[in-house]
């Protein structure tokens, strides 16, 4: 009897799964976020996704004891560092083109550092409890600490990541104050992520019947991850890109999201409706800051970004026309281009091209 009724919840959790992401990605595709095929070509059949593993390797212990994996090129004396934070269920390799264009284009200038969120990619996998933006804020901090133990920083966050750089900011504002001279946020919030995007989409009974599943129920959690992956991963598939799109870069990117442990997407939906980092913003306001969002971004709609520039007066606020959340790897030129700017406005290179109040591109 008792595995009748494990197997009838199961069934019943795999099938409103099913609905309940078809609805999420029918809604993205209402709202816009919609990728063409067959795309008229694939200009990275040939790349090289995997150049992130020719660099160096390396480790940092967060204050819970949580291995997170590094990487790192560039001169071990350049005079700034610049540290990549990724997104939900993204890995440091969804800064591909930055890592490879930047460090030739910034040679001895700069030295790049990337690392794995907790519960991502390389990193250590952590406790239920300590998923939280807050905590994500503290690991960037000991990232900096100890990858860049002196000298100067910027730091580019994106959608998650951009949280983690504004949550590290609250809570060490001497560090930033000292050290960090420049940001980048990309696709990201302060706060108000309930409202609109991602959790919006996705604030059904069925999350929380899969959370159940997953973080307290053993004998329910293979269900458990079968059905999330049902559920959340067709929404970020659709919500990456929108418009013309390599398939080498799509299929790079779903491999990504989908290699993601279903524990680690569940644990931090609920730490992503609970953000708010707008403490953060005075902290960052004389800072060069670089804001980036795309108008077909349905996981942090571009009105988020829009209200974060205007609380960031040193700020260049650039609007992708055809982007989704992805904005960084579909349109890698432009993005590199902004991070140029950002870079010769802290004074670590020459610059190139004039900065904008706000630039719409795509």
């Amino acid at each position: 009897m008792r595995r009748r009724r494990v197997t009838a919840v199961r069934g019943g959790l795999a099938t409103a799964g099913v609905v309940g992401a078809m609805a999420g990605v029918h809604a993205l595709r209402r709202a816009g976020a919609r990728v063409l095929w067959p795309a008229r070509r694939d200009e990275y059949r040939d790349e090289n996704f995997d150049l992130i593993d020719q660099d160096r390797s390396g480790a940092v212990l967060t204050d819970d004891d949580v291995r997170l994996a590094t990487r790192e090129c560039g001169p071990e004396d350049a005079p700034v560092t610049v540290i990549f934070v990724h997104g939900f269920c993204n890995t440091m390799e969804s800064f591909h083109f930055q890592r490879r264009d930047l460090e030739k284009r910034w040679g001895a200038s700069a030295r790049l550092v990337l690392f794995d969120l907790r519960g991502h990619g390389r990193s250590g996998t952590p406790e239920t409890d300590s998923c939280t933006v807050a905590q994500l804020g503290r690991d960037l901090a000991a990232v900096i600490t100890a990858s860049a133990p002196t000298g100067r920083v910027v730091l580019v966050g994106h959608s998650l990541g951009g949280m983690a750089v504004l949550a590290a900011a609250a809570q060490f504002p001497d560090l930033f104050a000292a050290r960090v001279i420049g940001i980048a946020l990309f696709a990201t919030a302060a706060a108000e992520v309930t409202a609109t995007g991602i959790t919006q989409l996705l604030r059904n009974p069925v999350i929380d019947r899969v959370r159940m599943a997953v973080l307290a129920a053993p004998a329910l959690a293979q269900a458990g991850r079968t059905t999330a992956r049902q559920l959340i991963s067709p929404i970020l598939h659709v919500s990456s890109f929108h418009g013309p799109v390599s398939p080498t870069l799509s299929r790079f990117t779903t491999m990504m999201i989908d290699r993601t442990p279903v524990e680690t997407v569940v644990k931090f939906l609920k730490a992503i409706e609970l953000h708010d980092e707008s403490a953060a913003l005075p902290t960052l306001a004389h800072l060069p800051a670089l804001v980036i969002g795309g108008t077909h971004d349905l996981v942090i709609p571009f009105r988020n970004s829009r209200a974060l520039a205007r609380q960031l007066p040193n700020s260049e606020l650039i609007r992708f026309e055809g982007a989704a959340h992805m904005p960084h790897l579909q349109f890698p030129d432009i993005v590199n281009d902004a991070l140029d700017r950002l870079l010769a406005r802290t004074g670590v290179i020459e610059p190139t091209q004039a900065p904008a109040s706000e630039v719409t591109s795509g």
